[in-house]
């Protein structure tokens, strides 16, 4: 923790905040803020949020006070006896944050920060920065991760912006920040620009990734070798305490969700004392993609596309949620298809065998998730001239963020502590030795579903991720002489040096395979 006399002099630097949405993440935000001992106001679009915040207020003290503003001018002058006045936004990416930065603009100061703590494309934040800069103040955009509860507790943050605006505030950011295992805060300078909200989406994707190879395995376990959620629960809390998938925040949640009941309704003559497992209200439909509440999943597939990098994983696993989310469409699908629905696997002889293996290939996607978003995040950094430490990056999601993963972070930190520049990071010894390790068990897994028909697209899509990322004889070799024959693509030869492996290029050399017709 940090240091009475430290905590009483940023409080000396930063006596109010003024935060813009009062929803689940803005709330506990005010919260936690007041409880750190800043005079806190809170403006929202939504009158019932600041009267529900408000209220709370009124019925638990803190050490500061929240202070809620129905008129967004009145909130803003509650902020000018400050130096410089401080905005935390909590609010929807795009038009609303626009809309909002609109409303006060003409209130701001030089000098004055926003932190824009909500999931935004890097784009806009940088259009905005500009916007900003012009009258002097500094926006920053800021990646909070870990949800509404670590939002209260202390999240993970990845601020980026003005060097000189990130250094007067990270202070406060450090003091309200998640705490690692050794006690270091979970924030770090990303870098300029758009940098921190780049970083915050990659998180996410990497999050997606890790979401859905999850899933698969609880599917595999539940469907494919019969297990109760309660034994399922026993084995993600056995993975989580030891090995490779020590400390992974998605699995310590999945244990108290597995084990989680509630009484049952009495309907129909039930037992008023009978519980069911809450999950089991739970519908297979994940919408936020569909309704575009939740852009960051979409963003990493085009930021990856456009800067030409591979990322299965976590494509695979947006797709899926995508596919989910529209459960009409899919359930007219499933009438016309007729497929059959995951069952058990049959003939296991020794099931802690197969558990084992499924154990080792969960581990190989995450790690291969990482090594996705990692790579994504080198890439722009190249491209923009961000400069980002990918250390850094590692060393803010160490805590109080979704992807939280002791093992693999462990794994990593020797491999980035290094003066190497990773572009890839299956290049590295440590983390190649582990997917070479691991790729048995996830072969084995990715037999054993498909035989039996358990939904595995991540899973499956990190085995051909491994397979063709380290190929040496993709079958590409026909796909480039049928663009070659159809479109004189033109291709590189084999064994010829400045050819193979060259330069990404087009190759120079063509071949009329059918002549054209005259006439």
């Amino acid at each position: 923790m940090m240091k009475p006399s430290n905590r009483d002099n940023v409080l000396e630097q930063f006596h109010s905040i003024g935060i813009v949405g009062a929803g689940n993440m803005g709330s506990q935000m005010s919260i936690a803020f007041s409880e750190l001992g800043l005079n806190v106001s809170v403006w929202d679009v939504n009158e019932e949020n600041i009267d529900r915040l408000q209220k709370w207020s009124q019925n638990n003290k803190t050490k500061g006070g929240i202070t809620g503003f129905h008129d967004i001018n009145d909130f803003v002058k509650s902020l000018e006896n400050e130096k410089r006045k401080l905005f935390l936004f909590s609010i929807s990416h795009g038009n609303p944050t626009d809309s909002v930065l609109g409303m006060i603009k003409s209130n701001l100061n030089d000098g004055d920060i926003i932190l824009d703590g909500g999931n935004e494309d890097y784009r806009r934040t940088q259009n905005r920065q500009q916007e900003c800069e012009k009258i002097g103040v500094h926006w920053i955009g800021m990646g909070v991760s870990g949800g509404y509860q670590a939002a209260r507790r202390g999240p993970s943050l990845s601020p980026g912006g003005d060097a000189k605006a990130l250094e007067t505030v990270m202070p406060l950011l450090e003091l309200y920040a998640a705490r690692d295992p050794k006690g270091n805060p979970c924030v770090a300078r990303i870098g300029p620009g758009g940098s921190g909200h780049y970083v915050k989406m990659v998180h996410n994707g990497i999050e997606g990734g890790m979401l859905s190879t999850l899933a698969e395995a609880w599917s595999f376990l539940h469907n494919g070798l019969d297990l109760d959620y309660s034994a399922i629960a026993d084995i993600f809390s056995q993975w989580n305490d030891h090995g490779e998938l020590r400390g992974t925040y998605l699995l310590d949640i999945a244990v108290d969700m597995l084990r989680a009941k509630k009484p049952s309704s009495v309907q129909d003559g039930e037992d008023d004392k009978k519980e069911h497992y809450v999950l089991d209200e739970v519908l297979d439909k994940v919408v936020q993609d569909d309704d575009e509440t939740e852009g960051t999943p979409y963003w990493n597939i085009m930021e990856s596309a456009s800067r030409h990098i591979s990322t299965p994983t976590l494509a695979t696993a947006h797709y899926l949620r995508v596919a989910s989310g529209n459960r009409a469409e899919r359930l007219l699908a499933a009438k016309k298809l007729h497929l059959p629905q995951p069952r058990p696997i049959q003939e296991v002889e020794d099931k802690g065998l197969i558990i084992e293996h499924l154990r080792c290939a969960i581990y190989s996607c995450f790690l291969a998730s990482f090594c996705q978003g990692l790579e994504m995040i080198t890439r722009a950094s190249d491209d923009e001239d961000w400069g980002i430490d990918l250390r850094q990056c590692l060393r803010v999601w160490r805590g109080g963020c979704i992807i939280q993963a002791d093992g693999i972070a462990d794994l990593l930190e020797p491999v980035l502590s290094t003066d190497h520049h990773w572009t890839n990071l299956k290049h590295a010894d440590e983390v190649a030795g582990e997917l070479h390790r691991t790729f048995r068990s996830l072969k084995e897994i990715v037999v054993q579903g498909t035989l039996s028909d358990q939904y595995l697209p991540a899973i499956s899509a990190s085995l051909e991720y491994l397979k063709y990322g380290g190929g040496t004889t993709l079958p590409t070799k026909f796909m480039e002489g049928q663009m070659d024959f159809f479109g004189a693509h033109g291709y590189n030869k084999p064994g010829v040096p400045g050819e193979d492996p060259g330069p990404v290029g087009k190759g120079p050399h063509h071949y009329e395979w059918r002549p054209a017709k005259e006439g």
